[in-house]
C-alpha cells in the first residue's frame, strides 16, 4: 500500500483539478469546488501544482478554437501546434504558482488556522494582481456564477479577491473535518454542523445583499440604449461582403435608434476600422468599438460619436492587452506582430473611465472583464453605468459563459448595470443584483433595446477595494507571529 500511495497521490491531485476546472463558469457549482480544493490543503507542492495545471487546461480548453489560424498568416500545418503550446503554457504557468503557493502553506503549517487565512488571503490578492497583468483571465473568484449567485453577492464588499479566499477557507475547514473523521475524533459532528451553517448565513447575507441592489422602481435617471450585435464572422471580418452587411446592419441600427428614440447605439470591439465613419449623421450618440492611431500607434478602442457626427470625438483605448494576439514582448524587434489580423496594438491608458458629457461610463474592452478592481475604480471616479465591449468569435459558448458570469461579477461588485456589446454573444443586461434582464440569441445578426438606471451610490468593495483581504492578511500574520513568539 505504501507504494501505491505516490501513484494515488498523483491521480487524486489530477483529478481534483480536472474537477476545479468543471466547477468554474460557466457551470459555477462552489459546492464541487470546495470539494475540488481539499486535496490542495491535504497533499504536497508537487501535486498542488499539477491541480493547478490541470484545472486551468479545462477551464481553458476554449484556446484551442483559435484554429485555424491561416487567416492571419500562420501556416496550416503550425496552426494547431502553436494553440496547444499557448493553451499548454497558460497550465505550466498555473502549475508553478500554484505550486510555489502550497510550498508556502508547507513551510507554515498547513493544519494551523492561521495559515489557513493568510494563505486564503494571498491567493486572493494574487488573483486581483493577476487580473492586471496578460496571462489572467478567470479564477476561483469567478466560481460563484452564474450558479450560486446568493454567495456572489458578498461581492458587493469583499470583490472578487474576497471570494477566492472564501472558497479556500470553505475547502481548508472540509478537509479538517474530514481529517478529524477519518480518525474518529470526538467532536467531528459539531464541526460539521457549525460548517453547514457557517455556509447556510453566508449565504443568506449575501442574497440579503442582492435584494438590496434591486432596481428602484420608478427612478428618475434612466437611459436607453440599442445593442448591436453584427455577428460578423471574425475569420471573414475583411471581406468586402461582410463588410457591406456590418455596414448595412450599422445603418438600420441607427435608423432603429432615431425611430426608438434611444440615448444611446452600442457597438463591440473591434466593429469599425482604422478611420471608418459612420454611414449616416444620425441625431443619436454612439459608443463603438474600433480602431484609430494616435502617434503613429494603432490602439483597439471605444469610439464615441456625438449626435451628428460621422466622426469619433472622444475614445478610451484598451489597455490590457492579449498576449500573442494583439502584444508580444519585444514586437518592436521581431517581424511579427502577433496573431491578431489588424497588427500590433499599443497599450491605452489604465483608468477605465469615459467622461461622456452625458454622464461617465466605465468601459472594459475583451477581457479588461476580468479586472474588476478597474471598474471598481471607474465607480468610485463616477461612473454610473458599465459597459463591456468585446469580440469572442470564433471561441466556443464555454467562453461567452465564461464572460456572462464575469459581467454579472463585476456587476454585483460596483451596484452598477452593465451592459454587454459583443459581436456573436453573450450581448446583454445585467443589473445591479448580478441578474441577467435581457439578452441575444448567440450568433445572431440582432439589435437589443435596453433600459438601465445610472447610479451614483458606492458598495463596500468601491470603497474600500482589497481592504479586507489585506487585514485579514495582516491578521494571520500577526497571529503567525505571536505564535511563533511563543514557541520561542
Amino acid at each position: 500500500m505504501a507504494g501505491n500511495r505516490p501513484l494515488w497521490t498523483w491521480s487524486g491531485a489530477a483529478a481534483a483539478g480536472l474537477l476545479a476546472g468543471l466547477a468554474l463558469p460557466p457551470w459555477g457549482c462552489p459546492p464541487l469546488l470546495w470539494l475540488a480544493l481539499v486535496p490542495v490543503w491535504a497533499l504536497g507542492p508537487g501535486p498542488a501544482a499539477l491541480w493547478g495545471g490541470a484545472a486551468v487546461l479545462v477551464s481553458h480548453r476554449w484556446l484551442l478554437w483559435l484554429h485555424p489560424l491561416d487567416w492571419v498568416g500562420v501556416p496550416l500545418p503550425l496552426s494547431l501546434p502553436l494553440c496547444v503550446v499557448l493553451w499548454g503554457s497558460l497550465g505550466v504557468v498555473a502549475a508553478a504558482l500554484v505550486g510555489g503557493w502550497r510550498l508556502l502553506v508547507q513551510r507554515l503549517g498547513p493544519e494551523r488556522r492561521s495559515t489557513a487565512c493568510l494563505a486564503a488571503a494571498l491567493w486572493g490578492l494574487a488573483e486581483v494582481v493577476l487580473a492586471k497583468g496578460p496571462l489572467f483571465w478567470i479564477g476561483l473568484g469567478s466560481a460563484a456564477l452564474p450558479g450560486d449567485r446568493a454567495l456572489a453577492g458578498l461581492a458587493q464588499w469583499i470583490g472578487a479577491g474576497g471570494l477566492a479566499a472564501l472558497q479556500l477557507l470553505l475547502a481548508w475547514w472540509l478537509w479538517r473535518w474530514l481529517t478529524a473523521w477519518a480518525a474518529q475524533r470526538s467532536g467531528v459532528w459539531r464541526s460539521a454542523s457549525a460548517w453547514l451553517l457557517v455556509v447556510v448565513l453566508l449565504h443568506a447575507w449575501g442574497w440579503r445583499l442582492l435584494q438590496l441592489q434591486e432596481p428602484v422602481a420608478g427612478a428618475a435617471s434612466r437611459l436607453n440604449v440599442l445593442v448591436l450585435q453584427p455577428a460578423i464572422p471574425t475569420r471573414e471580418k475583411f471581406s468586402w461582403s461582410q463588410q457591406q452587411a456590418l455596414l448595412r446592419r450599422l445603418a438600420g441600427a441607427q435608423l432603429q435608434a432615431e425611430q426608438q428614440g434611444a440615448d444611446l447605439l452600442v457597438l463591440p470591439e473591434g466593429a469599425l476600422a482604422v478611420g471608418q465613419t459612420l454611414p449616416h449623421a444620425a441625431e443619436v450618440e454612439v459608443l463603438s468599438g474600433g480602431f484609430r492611431e494616435m502617434d503613429g500607434e494603432l490602439r483597439s478602442s471605444v469610439l464615441r460619436f456625438a449626435p451628428g457626427e460621422q466622426e469619433p470625438v472622444q475614445a478610451i483605448d484598451k489597455h490590457r492587452l492579449v498576449p500573442l494576439g494583439e502584444w508580444i514582448p519585444g514586437g518592436s524587434w521581431l517581424s511579427w506582430a502577433g496573431l491578431s489580423a489588424v497588427g500590433g496594438v499599443s497599450f491605452g491608458e489604465p483608468s477605465r473611465l469615459l467622461a461622456r458629457p452625458a454622464g461617465a461610463v466605465g468601459v472594459a474592452i475583451c477581457y479588461e472583464i476580468a479586472d474588476g478592481a478597474a471598474l471598481a475604480a471607474a465607480t468610485r471616479d463616477g461612473a454610473g453605468w458599465l459597459l463591456a465591449s468585446a469580440n469572442l468569435d470564433p471561441y466556443p459558448p464555454q467562453l461567452q459563459g465564461q464572460f456572462e458570469a464575469l459581467a454579472q461579477l463585476r456587476a454585483i461588485e460596483t451596484g452598477r448595470w452593465l451592459v454587454s456589446a459583443a459581436n456573436t454573444g453573450p450581448s446583454l443586461l445585467v443589473d445591479p443584483s448580478g441578474a441577467v434582464r435581457q439578452r441575444l440569441s448567440t450568433g445572431m445578426a440582432a439589435t437589443l433595446p435596453v433600459q438601465l438606471q445610472v447610479r451614483v451610490g458606492r458598495t463596500g468593495y468601491s470603497r474600500t477595494g482589497e481592504l479586507p483581504l489585506l487585514l485579514l492578511a495582516a491578521g494571520a500574520a500577526a497571529l503567525r507571529l505571536r505564535s511563533r513568539v511563543r514557541q520561542s
